[in-house]
């Protein structure tokens, strides 16, 4: 047996030498380990040691950045969204009434380039189910995600198809009993360098990291907030309180709620065919607060509107206006 340390033993001693001695790995210290576990040089126990040090320290905006630059590092530069919409978290008390305002903002002239991941924790309904159930095609790669934004202004990719080493790590979970880090950076990878970055996390205290790894890595737009069930979704009946960046300048601001009424009862059934029956026209103001302020979100974020009241009005028009026989195939 070799008593050589392995070249990605020092970082998790890095993480794990008690209390007084462990530190936050740097941006290129992150990067290097990122670069060790995507080439498949990392051992599985120490893989596994690395994501749960990191899941019991709360990782950092830089380790975040350097993870994501990693990744990037693997993939080929790409070019063609404006709108860079994650989907990771998977619903379980509201349909993913998002997707309506997705396709609303890709009617309306914006790329938009989403991308997920399924069925990582059990009793959720995921993204790429949903579109499958409404007959809207799913990207198989990178150059079928480009061509359907060209076609379409909207394409949706599964984290398999995009870094399947990052997609393996996803898959963790069941395992491991925890969330790791592999979450937030599968947020952030944006492939096609959209210059507006959308972010949904379901805990608060996640904000300041998404917004902070953000500026490192030089993104331009962004905004992160607390979505229904983590996606990016407004919850009409709250304030929505963001964290982002304008023009590379970090901003913080507070969203009004849309409904008075603060609660929302869990959809008992999670039928796919609501999101059909609400985008041909059927009436549901939770439905309609939930798209509409998703897309003011989006459409400020992007630079298309000044300020909220702006947003929420070009939100609305364009959701009326949209094509109610176009995209869904039921």
């Amino acid at each position: 047996m070799s008593h050589t340390p392995h070249p990605f033993a020092r970082f998790i001693a890095i993480l794990g030498r008690g209390r007084n001695l462990t530190r936050p790995l740097t941006v290129e210290e992150a990067e290097e380990a990122m670069d060790l576990i995507l080439a498949g040089e990392v051992l599985p126990e120490q893989l596994g040691a690395f994501l749960m040090l990191l899941r019991v320290k709360e990782e950092s905006p830089e380790e975040i950045a350097g993870f994501v630059r990693a990744v990037r590092k693997t993939l080929p530069s790409r070019q063609g969204a404006d709108i860079d919409f994650s989907s990771y978290a998977g619903k379980k008390r509201q349909l993913p009434w998002f997707l309506l305002a997705a396709f609303a903002l890709a009617q309306s002239g914006r790329k938009v380039f989403m991308h997920g991941f399924d069925g990582h924790t059990p009793g959720r309904l995921y993204t790429g189910e949903v579109l499958s159930a409404l007959g809207v095609a799913r990207s198989k790669n990178l150059v079928e995600a480009s061509a359907q934004l060209t076609k379409h202004n909207f394409a949706y990719l599964d984290l398999v198809a995009i870094s399947p080493p990052l997609a393996k790590m996803m898959g963790f979970k069941p395992i491991l009993g925890l969330r790791s880090p592999v979450h937030t950076i599968a947020r952030m990878i944006n492939p096609f360098g959209a210059p507006c970055l959308l972010q949904g996390i379901f805990h608060p205290n996640y904000m300041a990291t998404h917004s902070g790894a953000a500026k490192i890595l030089g993104e331009r737009n962004m905004i992160v907030f607390r979505g229904e069930g983590g996606e990016i979704e407004r919850r009409p009946g709250k304030p929505c309180e963001t964290l982002g960046l304008r023009d590379g300048v970090p901003f913080e601001e507070r969203w009004a709620p849309l409904m008075e009424e603060p609660r929302q009862l869990p959809d008992d059934d999670m039928d796919p065919k609501k999101l059909v029956a609400v985008w041909r026209g059927e009436d549901n103001s939770y439905a309609e607060a939930a798209i509409t302020g998703t897309m003011a979100l989006a459409l400020k974020t992007s630079g298309a509107a000044p300020d909220q009241d702006s947003a929420q009005a070009l939100a609305t028009g364009l959701w009326n206006a949209r094509d109610r026989d176009m995209w869904i195939k039921q």
